[in-house]
């Protein structure tokens, strides 16, 4: 029998794998709605413009990875590959940013696209969870974020992954390193493409993972020996901020990351039992991104962390989460009336907040106990016509296999005790 198959580079997430990649979005998600971020939602398609201009035209994202198609009206769409710019343009269009209270703090989780070689870690169809705070520039504000994406991967459980940290400079002093860089790029073996980006943007160049480019780089100038005197205050000041706030990280002058609307903070959260695709999230403050997609000035920092490689990095180290119980209790009638009066039951336990579950399908007392056993239920609530006649059901435990007869009416509060 031919079936459909997911598309190559994409994964479904089923039960039980599933409820870990929820809890991983709901820890990192957690510090975020502590600290005052908002939950904002975007189309999983934007305007093809809004990403060449944020995300720049010279990236691989843009150039190479973007999913961008023509709709029957003639628009030009892109699935979004990044969640910042979305973000960003979200909150003009809302004006969010003249209500009067800024930073605009607001978090997101969804999925994003880019067409890349399938690997483990790397996929075309993937998850991320994001924050973003809009319209301060602030040192405190970048330590902010980067210790709420600390406690989230601490909550975790993970121990072994690195935070590297950068300034790539801003308007006054990155436009002098980016000469000094460019004419220490013109002189190495590289390829048309990889010339090509010298002159659009050669601090890409420095990103580029490819050993035989890396190989060259050695000697390569690096900014931090080029920062003008406010944007080394404003570093010091993030990693004074950060070392006060008992966050480990690591200097990394080399560290650009993958987008062109950067400045300033760079970071990213790197683990080691990954392989290639060690990176398992990263951001920094983008200055100037409001101004490229037509907004006003509002300088803004940002992070997203990866949900998949978040998952990737908990199996490496070990880490299983404790996951509540998809069902408590498990409800098996035995006849019409029994399925009546426990479909009741079940609804009850609900509304108390019980995770119950029931069996459907009027299936044996062999089948039913299958079902109940499987569902990874602590108690099974079993009902058949003599049960009911005398008002009781029988509660069996299915971790010590013990079983007894109780009060139907008394049903509800015995497991609430006993869940407690």
């Amino acid at each position: 029998m031919n079936t459909f198959q997911a598309p190559k580079g994409t994964y479904d997430l089923i039960p039980p794998d599933s409820a870990t990649y929820l809890a991983v979005r709901e820890a990192i998600a957690a510090p975020l709605k502590n600290s005052g971020y908002g939950y904002v939602e975007t189309p999983g398609f934007e305007n093809v413009e809004l990403f060449a201009r944020g995300v720049g035209e010279s990236t691989d994202i843009v150039s190479k990875e973007m999913y961008a198609f023509e709709t029957k009206g003639g628009d030009r769409l892109a699935l979004r590959p990044e969640g910042t710019a979305s973000v960003l343009r979200a909150a003009l269009q809302a004006n969010l940013h003249n209500e009067g209270k800024l930073p605009v703090k607001l978090w997101y989780s969804g999925s994003y696209y880019r067409y890349e070689r399938p690997q483990k870690g790397r996929y075309r169809h993937f998850s991320q969870v994001g924050a973003e705070a809009i319209g301060t520039e602030d040192p405190f504000l970048d330590a902010e974020l980067i210790v709420l994406a600390d406690q989230a991967y601490r909550s975790l459980g993970l121990r072994t992954f690195r935070i590297l940290l950068n300034s790539l400079g801003d308007k006054e002093c990155r436009p002098v390193y980016r000469t000094a860089l460019q004419g220490f790029l013109r002189g190495l073996d590289l390829d048309e493409d990889t010339r090509r980006r010298i002159e659009i943007n050669p601090l890409r160049v420095l990103d580029d993972k490819r050993e035989s480019v890396q190989k060259q780089l050695t000697g390569a100038p690096l900014l931090r020996d080029y920062l003008c005197d406010a944007c080394k205050a404003y570093h010091e000041q993030v990693r004074e901020l950060l070392t006060a706030a008992g966050v480990a990280y690591e200097d990394d002058p080399k560290l650009v990351r993958g987008l062109d609307y950067y400045t300033r903070t760079t970071f990213e959260f790197v683990h080691d039992g990954l392989g290639s695709q060690s990176a398992v999230g990263g951001g920094g403050r983008y200055d100037g991104l409001s101004e490229m997609i037509g907004g006003p000035s509002l300088p803004s920092v940002g992070w997203a962390l990866g949900v998949d490689r978040t998952v990737l990095a908990l199996q490496a180290e070990g880490v299983s989460l404790e996951l509540p119980p998809a069902t408590s209790v498990f409800a098996v009638p035995l006849g019409e009336e029994a399925r009546r009066v426990l479909f009741g039951v079940v609804t009850g336990l609900r509304k108390q907040g019980v995770a119950a579950d029931f069996a459907f399908g009027g299936r044996g007392l062999k089948g039913a106990m299958k079902n109940a056993n499987r569902s990874g239920a602590r108690f099974a609530v079993i009902a058949g016509e003599r049960d009911l006649a005398e008002n009781l059901v029988q509660l069996k435990d299915l971790e010590s296999g013990e079983q007894s007869a109780v009060p139907l009416d008394a049903l509800t509060d015995e497991l609430l005790a006993r869940l407690a």
